[in-house]
């Protein structure tokens, strides 16, 4: 199994607001709509196995309309397995079947059939599958919509919500957010719209947004086919993580949904050719509002709102990377650093450069620096944001004024075990420098005062006791420190009469 953790143009311009929407909609519909889903389901479905198997052991029964209709399209749809479901030599699926073969009289057969129309009738009205679904032998209008913002489990859910993170943030930073949340919805239509196409008959409902996530992935193949993709994988039992360009993995993604699709149909319970359908449609969009100058429009809308810098520079470089022409950008960001240390996006886009050339040294020298930036302009959830994109990327050394910053901050929003660990790795991996011998101290405090770890704090101030920097102006500050960490930790057995 391949799982995508992210690639190579993880940022952009501006928040992806619809990008959080339609991750937010989804999440919510299902926290709303799982259970009553999961308790009908049962339901649902033995009425219309009861309602087919006494249709088709009793053709003379009159059902309802809409039970009728329901009973020729299933029979159409089995064509010569209709008999088998006729046969009374077949072993009865349930007790309600063996009980329905030996009733002889008419009248209560036909009041059978009676009951389970009208229940067929009432689960269509009430269903949330069959109201909000899309249901291929017999779709409407709004199950368009709806049904992309439904699904059927956890991890269904949590799957398609990652690739919509992954494929949806660029495009809706590149296309900008009406053509973007146009596009998706759109998208998902065609892409049920493909499966009803190749599953005419079937009245399986169809739940989830993957058609709409397959659209985004085809259009992420045409507008970003050279951006590499970090994956991870497992071969035996041991993890591997790879990176791979787009125009190699997407293509090799949807040959697998056409073969699954081919091979399984509508049996399947995933609806590949949906998948199919939706990447084809996103390929084709994606094209079309690149050729047709909307995307650029776009750009140049989002640019002048958010005030983008117009420094040639940055745009050439923009370019180049655009081009895949990596050395380049690299040489031009270089050079504008050299004149403008203080610039953002120069800063952002030399990150960025580096990922895509494989450079892990100088990648984290980038992020390094931009971490930097960003705590000397306070923009402290950008750094902490870099932080975690240095240690992903490998990065064990952090400067230690850089990395006492950041675990500062930590402590200042309340993440006080995960301050603790950055404030020890801090000490541990700087030992001989200032900030080391504070975040010592601030460990200290942290498991003496909030924490209730009297061991931990313990340790930390003989730890800072014992560092090699000079500590005079805190060694009364060490020592206060020591005697409440020791009194704390040996109260319980002075109490001991001996």
């Amino acid at each position: 199994m391949l799982i995508p953790l992210r690639h190579e143009n993880m940022k952009g311009r501006r928040w992806p607001v619809i990008t959080f929407t339609l991750i937010g909609l989804n999440i919510l519909f299902f926290l709303l709509t799982h259970g009553p889903i999961s308790d009908e389901q049962p339901h649902r479905a033995e009425v219309r196995l009861h309602l087919i198997l006494l249709a088709a052991s009793h053709p003379e029964l009159q059902p309802s309309n809409d039970a009728a209709t329901f009973v020729e399209r299933v029979k159409k749809s089995v064509g010569e397995n209709w008999e088998q479901l006729a046969s009374s030599k077949r072993a009865a699926s349930d007790a309600w079947e063996a009980q329905i073969r030996s009733t002889p009289d008419p009248a209560e057969l036909q009041q059978e059939m009676d009951k389970l129309s009208q229940e067929f009738q009432d689960l269509e009205q009430s269903s949330i599958l069959d109201r909000y679904a899309f249901i291929p032998a017999r779709p409407h209008a709004l199950s368009y919509l709806t049904a992309n913002f439904l699904h059927s489990g956890w991890m269904h859910l949590i799957g398609n919500m990652w690739f919509l993170w992954l494929a949806g943030f660029i495009l809706e930073d590149t296309w900008g957010r009406l053509i973007y949340s146009v596009f998706y919805l759109v998208a998902g239509a065609a892409a049920l719209q493909f499966y009803a196409w190749c599953a005419h008959g079937s009245f399986t409902p169809l739940v989830g947004a993957s058609g709409a996530v397959a659209a985004l992935m085809g259009a992420f193949l045409v507008r970003f086919p050279k951006l590499k993709i970090e994956m991870l994988t497992w071969v035996l039992f041991y993890r591997v993580r790879f990176k791979a360009p787009a125009y190699w993995l997407l293509p090799l993604w949807l040959a697998a949904e056409f073969f699954y699709g081919t091979a399984l149909g509508s049996s399947s319970p995933v609806a590949h050719w949906a998948h199919v359908g939706g990447f084809v449609f996103g390929m084709v969009g994606a094209f079309v509002i690149r050729q047709s100058g909307l995307e650029q429009k776009a750009s140049e809308a989002i640019e002048f709102k958010i005030g983008w810098t117009s420094d040639p520079d940055i745009i050439r470089a923009t370019e180049a990377i655009e081009q895949d022409q990596l050395d380049d950008a690299a040489a031009i960001l270089r050079r504008h650093l050299a004149d403008k240390p203080a610039s953002l996006d120069a800063l952002t886009l030399q990150q960025q450069v580096h990922w895509r050339r494989n450079d892990r040294p100088s990648y984290l020298q980038a992020t390094i620096a931009l971490c930097q930036f960003q705590l000397k302009t306070e923009d402290f959830e950008g750094a902490w944001r870099s932080f975690e994109e240095y240690t992903n990327g490998g990065g064990d050394k952090l400067p230690a004024a850089t990395w006492l910053e950041i675990a500062r901050h930590l402590e200042s929003q309340g993440n006080l075990d995960r301050a603790v660990s950055e404030y020890d790795r801090l000490a541990a991996t700087h030992p001989t420098e200032k900030p080391a011998l504070l975040a010592l101290l601030a460990a200290g405090r942290l498991c003496l005062k909030k924490l209730n770890k009297p061991e931990a704090a313990l340790d930390f101030y003989k730890r800072a006791h014992l560092s090699p920097i000079p500590h005079l102006d805190w060694e009364s500050n060490i020592q206060f420190g020591i005697a409440e960490a020791e009194k704390i930790v040996a109260g319980p057995v002075a109490g001991v009469s001996r």
